[in-house]
């Protein structure tokens, strides 16, 4: 969330608010590289460069790891300009030291990560990392495997091909329940997909990023990842798309004349 620079400065241990105003109006500090002189500027503390005589101002000292099942009807924001609910309200004086790390729609629900720790936010939305987040879907007609098959392969949407996503029908209905699980993050993105086939999504929830599972957590609570869960998030190995995964399998298969040649040898 923004703040007054001198406030920031203040409660980092800078200076009073009084003197942090002189070293901002004689150009002292800089955010994003950029040099403020003015005493009205606002910063985020936990996203923006903020630096003092060219010295970075220091992280909290405290980092803070935690899980919310978002309800549906929440801003995944840390503010929102049209007074809507935002996800940081649910966490009381807590959601004044974090942030939400990705994002899910205000008609989504599900598993959301907060920290203020930005390596670890980084982590969790890096495309690199390739961190798979698991959905559960439900729509409001099925699709044929051709169009299954699409979603594994990729699909144009904003006129940009999607990263080979997985798909598997878990409730056989009028109104089925899919599991869909993406390596990316883009706005609306199931949504999208799903609308390449005329079917219109009405329940979207997300139910693990990578390691981490939404488990029994009720809707609207949250609670802090373990050290284990942590550890587990930043050393899980990049998800290999669907279609590489499909390829080894297929090159590791022993072709019909792989036992002649080893007996030769």
């Amino acid at each position: 969330m923004e703040e007054r620079l001198q406030k920031i400065l203040s409660r980092a241990g800078v200076s009073s608010r009084r003197k942090a105003e002189e070293l901002i109006t004689q150009g002292c500090i800089s955010v994003n590289d950029r040099v403020v002189i003015e005493l009205g500027s606002k910063a985020d503390f936990a996203k923006d460069r903020i630096r003092v005589n060219g010295q970075l101002l220091n992280e909290p000292t405290e980092r803070l790891y935690f899980m919310l099942n978002k309800p549906r009807g929440y801003i995944t924001s840390t503010e929102d300009p049209e007074g809507r609910p935002t996800v940081m309200s649910l966490l009381g004086r807590l959601g004044k030291k974090m942030y939400p790390v990705g994002r899910l729609d205000y008609a989504s629900e599900g598993l959301l990560l907060l920290t203020n720790d930005g390596d670890f936010a980084n982590h969790v939305m890096s495309a690199k990392e390739k961190l798979p987040k698991s959905y559960l879907v439900k729509v409001n007609a099925m699709i044929d495997h051709k169009s299954m098959e699409q979603f594994r392969e990729g699909i144009y949407i904003d006129g940009r091909r999607t990263a080979p996503a997985q798909i598997r029908l878990t409730t056989a209905a009028a109104n089925p329940w899919y599991e869909v699980v993406l390596t990316e993050g883009r706005n609306r993105q199931i949504r999208k997909m799903f609308l390449r086939f005329g079917v219109l999504v009405e329940k979207l929830r997300r139910t693990r990023v990578g390691p981490l599972s939404l488990g029994k957590l009720a809707s609207g609570d949250f609670r802090p990842l373990t050290p284990r869960e942590i550890e587990r998030v930043l050393a899980a190995p990049p998800e290999k798309p669907l279609n590489e995964r499909r390829k080894s399998r297929t090159d590791s298969k022993p072709g019909p004349n792989s036992r002649r040649r080893r007996a030769v040898r």
